[in-house]
């Protein structure tokens, strides 16, 4: 049987600057977080030069000073003035955030070093109320996440370590919360953005995006958002090993809209009824050929070797209903979601099987991977928030019930077509249907002993139920094989410790403890597997954090800055066994460092902020061998954890001031530097070389600048100045045996070239 995460093997390798700081955000953002607290009052806030920030991501409004954890937040505005549509566009702006990627719409998120390279997530993505994207290991969650759109967000917030206590269950190192603007009764507002951009040796790209805010009376008001974002290739296939010639193969687009109904009758009750849809629609991944052992480029150029055209589609669709009642004791909040993320994608295989299948066959042949990958997932939640003098808290429950779909053909087509060959025996067909059902019950509860000291105290008690089935066919898959139905339940408790001591009115201290996890489940298993890999297990972490968030008394100067240490163990892994991939558990893990942050404004008009992130995450025993058909062992202790650079660190500045008494203007410019990475594991190369293969590291330079008319602005931007080609992955040598690439290349993933655009964006 021909394993459902073959698709990971085959896919993956297939205002204000300073408003993502603790100390600054723009009073819109503030305000609008005060709005999307569902009801619960906004936090009394100290004025601090005219800005503050509220976040909504411990699921009550609170002054982002005065959490005890480490929160990075990124306003709407900062994402537009920095042209950031996307994860890789602001990784930047988040200490710590790294991202795994080859294909848009196929990202890894990484937090704190917490990767193993497994298909269950590590970091929890949510929209607004919303958890997106699948809590199995059985539907590729981990290189699925869901990257929405920025256009007309109110604000991103990312809650680092383990937050197993609000947002339960693959929330393991983070959260990545997307916050949308709501709609407004107090006037009718209208905005559209069109673009235009040229990479360096590739095609065009161009946007346009338009919001409209419609009230419908005093206590009624719609807002709507359209968009769609075309990137133009830069990858050329260029003949190597009989391949194509064609130019540009890798050009994607995005697009899609939502729409917010907002019912307020009273200051007591609201009502809000969110529908969103994106898609993504890519042609080949951002893989070059590369040499591998140096990972140096192979051909002198931006190359692959396509010799059928690859895709990937992906289909984001949220509906959620938020209702939100004073009842006077306490704020009642009903969050009701469904949401479906699915993807269909064609991965070329033509290099390593295609000769084998044309020699079986008797005639040239191409052959390829076909998957469709679906989720469905319906959630519920209910929570009382209330205080009582020395208590803030917060109680509720959770459920979900989600299906899974993993649908796979491997096919053969007439050499330079995408005909199938008739009248052969089938080669390769599996499909995986799985269910994933969770209750929980959680609580938080803030003892404040004094007006300087508070103990925060969290926990959640859940249970999870999965089932799967699994049937398959072909030479391949060892002929037609029905499986058993396989089913797993655990329970599971969660918890947080964090006590905050308040220095003075700028400055605490805080620490924390805390759980995260990752539910375990049913495997899928591959011809002759062992009796003893049917299933798979939990994983979970204890992460120990202390850190400081403190700013001067005009709020010019702030510093926010964490230490923390993570112990991992029963790590998630993909483990092969005869040549198809499952789940399996082994080994532990360590993942110590800082983050730090710190923004000024020391004249009218200048800001900066420097962020930086020290991580130190590696295996502290070997990994259990796995069988490739012969035993062999991928990682061994001391090996750094894959694609989390022991350093990074992001510099920004922008400076605006008046051109005339009607025109602004301002520049800005931005550095990231990331330094040598750990790539994927690959088992043989570690037993040959002693050591796990290594991406250089790399920098981009970033400059923008905008004319602001009032009613009209224009801006410009220059991505990755001096053609950085930073890697962002790495596939395998081979696949199922053969070599995945001529000439025994490597895929490694790479950032997009040198990009220079322009917007115009029009306001009423």
């Amino acid at each position: 049987m021909i394993n459902c995460r073959t698709a990971l093997l085959f896919s993956s390798g297939i205002a204000a600057l300073l408003a993502n700081t603790p100390a600054f955000a723009a009073q819109e953002a503030a305000a609008a977080a005060a709005q999307t607290t569902q009801a619960a009052p906004a936090p009394e806030a100290k004025e601090s030069d005219g800005e503050l920030i509220v976040v909504t991501a411990t699921k009550r409004a609170k002054l982002l000073i005065d959490v005890p954890q480490s929160i990075s937040v990124v306003s709407g505005s900062t994402l537009e003035e920095q042209n950031a549509s996307n994860f890789a566009d602001y990784l930047k702006l988040v200490p710590g955030l790294q991202l795994n990627q080859s294909t848009p719409g196929q990202g890894r998120l990484i937090v704190r070093g917490v990767n193993s390279g497994g298909v269950a997530s590590t970091v929890g993505v949510y929209m607004d109320e919303t958890p997106f994207g699948s809590s199995s290991g059985l539907v590729n969650s981990a290189v699925l996440a869901g990257d929405f759109d920025t256009f007309d967000l109110d604000r991103i917030e990312v809650l680092r370590g383990p937050q197993g206590t609000i947002y339960g269950a693959n929330s393991l190192s983070g959260v990545l919360k997307f916050v949308t603007k709501q709609p407004s009764t107090t006037g009718f507002t209208a905005r559209g953005r069109v673009g235009l951009e040229t990479t360096n040796d590739g095609e065009l790209g161009y946007l346009a995006n338009a919001v409209v805010n419609v009230p419908l009376g005093e206590t009624v008001a719609v807002r709507a958002t359209g968009s769609y974002r075309k990137y133009g290739g830069f990858i050329d296939s260029i003949g190597s090993g009989g391949s194509d010639l064609d130019k540009d193969i890798n050009d994607s687009k995005t697009f899609g809209g939502r729409v917010s109904l907002l019912f307020a009758p009273s200051d007591k009750v609201s009502v809000r009824l969110t529908a969103l849809a994106q898609n993504i629609e890519a042609d080949a991944p951002s893989i070059i050929e590369s040499d591998p052992n140096t990972l140096k480029r192979l051909h002198g150029d931006l190359t692959q070797s396509q010799f059928v055209p690859q895709f990937s589609d992906v289909k984001y669709r949220v509906y959620n209903g938020t209702g939100t009642f004073d009842l006077g004791f306490a704020d009642l909040v009903t969050s009701t979601s469904y949401a479906t993320q699915k993807q269909e994608f064609r991965a070329d295989l033509t290099f390593g099987l295609g000769g084998l299948i044309s020699a079986v066959l008797g005639q040239p042949s191409d052959f390829f991977q076909a998957q469709k990958t679906e989720s469905e997932k319906f959630t519920q939640e209910v929570r009382l928030t209330g205080e009582t003098g020395i208590l803030d808290w917060l109680a509720g429950a959770y459920y979900t019930n989600e299906s899974g779909l993993i649908d796979q053909n491997f096919i053969a087509v007439h050499a330079g077509t995408l005909d199938p060959i008739t009248g052969i025996p089938v080669l390769g067909l599996a499909r995986i249907d799985s269910d994933y059902k969770e209750i929980a019950g959680f609580a938080d509860v803030t003892v404040h002993f004094s007006d300087r000291f508070d103990l925060d105290l969290g926990g959640r008690y859940s249970h999870n139920k999965q089932s799967a089935e699994q049937v398959s066919d072909g030479i391949l898959a060892g002929g037609p094989r029905a499986f058993p139905a396989r089913k797993s339940d655990e329970n599971v408790f969660t918890f947080s410790v964090a006590p905050r001591f308040e220095i003075n009115d700028n400055t605490s201290i805080y620490a924390r403890v805390a759980k995260g996890f990752r539910p375990g489940g049913p495997n899928v298993l591959p011809p002759a597997a062992p009796a003893d890999v049917s299933t798979f297990d939990s994983d979970s972490l204890i992460s120990y954090e202390a850190g400081i968030k403190a700013q001067t008394d005009d709020g010019r100067f702030t510093i926010d800055a964490a230490l923390f240490h993570i112990d991992w163990k029963d790590i998630q892994l993909i483990a092969t066994v005869n040549g198809f991939n499952i789940n399996t558990n082994g080994s532990a893990a360590k993942s110590d460092g800082a983050e730090f942050t710190a923004t000024a404004r020391p004249l009218a008009g200048l800001a900066l902020s420097l962020n930086a992130a020290y991580t130190n995450a590696r295996l502290t025993e070997d990994l259990p061998p796995i069988l490739t058909p012969a035993p062999v062992i991928s990682g061994f202790e001391g090996d750094q954890l894959p694609f989390t650079p022991k350093f990074s660190a992001s510099l920004n500045g922008d400076y605006s001031w008046p051109l005339t008494s009607t025109i602004g203007a301002t520049v800005g410019a931005s550095l990231r530097h990331v330094s040598d990475q750990t790539a994927s594991y690959d088992a043989a190369f570690r037993v040959a070389n002693g050591h796990q293969r290594k991406v250089d590291g790399y920098q981009v330079f970033d400059l923008r600048g905008a004319l602001d008319f009032g009613k009209f602005s224009v801006d410009a931007y220059v991505r990755n100045l001096f053609n950085s080609a930073g890697r962002t992955s790495t596939t395998g040598t081979t696949v199922l045996g053969a070599p995945a690439y001529p000439n025994g290349a490597i895929g490694t993933g790479v950032i997009r070239p040198r990009t220079i655009g322009i917007s115009l964006t029009a306001s009423y």
